[in-house]
């Protein structure tokens, strides 16, 4: 797992990584971003990688709001996939989502915080080891990472966090669940506000089997907006449970028919 140590130290580390990697060389990036090869490195490691246009990522090419930037990553393309994280290369903590979809469809769509122009990002990994990589250029304004969440400014925030509501929007058997939960998801780069977000989401069938779980990062934006997509063969109820870095828990249970 990817801690938020190694994420911070990353400019840090950006040096040292381009003085020697023992892990050889990446392949050429085809966004020609600066920080390609690091974010390798940092977030795929030594395996093998591949630039591949199966996997769908959708997001504006310029974000009119730095706080909330929407995309959609589609692996489906690549059949069952182990992983999927989602990055944005220049941003202070490039790390946005971890998802291991299990049974889950391999889709999910979110919001993020963008703090400059920044190549959007889409890595899969299949069931052989091979990551499998895609993604698009989002210009931006900027500033989105060390901007204090809008929830401060209420005097009660506190009293609602933690609120979740779900859809379920079914097209052609593809069974699509929205969820939103109310978190002020705080980087801890704003001045005087320390790290305060939801890091990890459960998924669960009825019988409090696991579905699928995804790690979220501080770039996910206030109140996230998950979207994620059910399988058909799975029925009844699903329990989708999130947990804060400050051990909150967050549950909802949610009727897929």
């Amino acid at each position: 797992m990817i801690t938020r140590r190694a994420l911070l130290g990353h400019g840090a580390g950006v040096a040292a990584l381009a003085a020697g990697r023992a892990w050889g060389a990446a392949p050429m990036d085809p966004l020609q971003s600066v920080a390609w090869e690091d974010m390798r490195a940092l977030l795929l490691g030594k395996g093998p990688v591949v630039f591949d246009d199966r996997i769908a990522v959708a997001a504006p090419t310029a974000a009119e709001d730095a706080l909330q930037v929407p995309f959609l990553v589609d692996a489906g393309g690549l059949g069952r996939v182990q992983r999927i994280l989602v990055f944005a290369d220049l941003n202070p903590i490039p790390l946005i989502l971890d998802f291991a979809p299990g049974r889950l469809a391999p889709l999910i769509a979110t919001r993020f915080k963008i703090q400059q122009a920044t190549p959007l990002r889409a890595a899969a990994l299949d069931l052989k080891g091979i990551w499998h990589v895609a993604g698009q250029w989002v210009d931006a304004m900027g500033g989105g990472c060390t901007t204090p969440a809008l929830a401060h400014g209420e005097a009660d925030w506190t009293a609602r966090l933690g609120e979740t509501e779900a859809r379920v929007f079914d097209r052609d058997g593809r069974r699509r669940v929205r969820l939103s939960i109310r978190h002020p998801m705080d980087t801890g780069l704003a001045a005087g506000i320390p790290a305060f977000f939801i890091e990890k989401v459960m998924v669960e069938d009825a019988g409090g089997i696991l579905l699928g779980e995804l790690a979220t990062f501080e770039p996910v934006s206030e109140n996230p907006l998950l979207t994620f997509e059910v399988p058909a063969g799975i029925g009844g109820d699903i329990t989708v449970t999130a947990r804060d870095n400050n051990g909150n828990i967050f549950r909802r249970k949610v009727a897929l028919s």
